[in-house]
């Protein structure tokens, strides 16, 4: 299948190169730059990194779960156009290799999130559901905004290159960047602070868990349904017994789910063991309305510690 959907994405794509040839290119009217990202984080971090010089569009509509996300014909133009293009960079990813290699016209600058920071692969831990189709080949956690560190990283890299492509606003861009990057180290030593004076180290998801660079940039122990970029969406009984007992057993106060889930699992282990129900945010995307809000990587993160705080207490 995912042969199919390359050969058909290789085809829209040479069509609207062969299209997009007889136009005249896109010219500027504003003189910022034309930053597209695939998702939430990045769109966030290029805003924070660019600020007035750029115009930053996310091409994941808002509401939208990304592990489900095609590009629009409308998309690839505007990937094809842009000054520099931001993706994460794994498997889901697939299909910015074929927009990448076919066609004449590319982005002037591509960063892949993945390529920035020291990747990990997705882990299978005691009591989880492992997909059907999972084989040998090792499938790396593409999570890797939900660290605040790495989020730093990767801000400072999207800056470099924006200071490559606007030389003239370099020093703005920097200076952004910097201010930027001193709240995500103010958040960094939040979770730090939390962690250390917790009372325990382990955390319970009944749901998918794409938070291995959160877990293990603070020393955390976890208990989930699934690894994060799991297509299940109903573990096994076994599964949910499983962390129903682990709850019991640790007297852990706290079951997350994540956003966009539709919660059932957590549901069900909170009603059996009394545990609160809490949303971890995993900042992949936002609702519409907090998007037309303004809500930041920053915001959702802070509810974080606050949410982490409860669950370690």
């Amino acid at each position: 299948m995912k042969k199919i959907i390359s050969v058909i994405l290789c085809m829209v794509v040479v069509l609207f190169s062969l299209y997009s040839c007889g136009k005249e290119e896109t010219k500027k009217t504003d003189g910022k730059l034309n930053i597209v990202a695939t998702i939430f984080p990045p769109y966030d971090f290029a805003k924070n990194a660019g600020g007035d010089f750029v115009n930053v569009s996310m091409l994941l509509k808002p509401g939208m779960e990304s592990h489900s996300y095609d590009p629009t014909p409308q998309d690839i133009i505007k990937i094809q156009e842009c000054d520099l293009f931001i993706y994460t960079g794994g498997e889901s990813d697939e299909w910015v290799n074929d927009i990448l290699e076919s066609g004449d016209r590319k982005p002037k600058k591509v960063i892949a999130m993945m390529d920035i920071v020291d990747t990990v692969a997705e882990e299978i831990v005691e009591g989880m559901e492992k997909d059907d189709d999972d084989g040998d080949e090792i499938e790396y956690d593409e999570h890797v905004w939900t660290s605040p560190v790495n989020a730093s990283l990767i801000t400072r890299k999207i800056s470099e290159t924006l200071c490559e492509l606007d030389k003239k606003n370099a020093d703005f861009f920097k200076k952004k960047t910097s201010e930027y990057c001193q709240k995500l180290s103010e958040l960094d030593n939040e979770f730090r602070s939390v962690v250390e004076n917790a009372k325990r180290k382990t955390l319970v998801f009944g749901d998918r868990f794409p938070f291995r660079y959160f877990a293990d940039e603070y020393g955390l122990k976890y208990y989930a349904a699934f690894p994060g970029c799991s297509s299940e969406t109903e573990p096994s009984p076994n599964t949910i017994s499983f962390l129903i007992d682990k709850v019991k057993q640790e007297k852990i106060p706290v079951v997350f789910s994540i956003e966009f889930s539709n919660g059932k699992v957590a549901d069900t282990i909170s009603e059996s063991t009394g545990a609160k129900k809490l949303t971890f945010h995993s900042c992949h995307n936002v609702t519409q309305e907090q998007f037309d809000s303004n809500i930041s990587y920053l915001s959702l993160m802070h509810d974080n510690v606050t949410a982490l705080k409860e669950a370690l207490n």
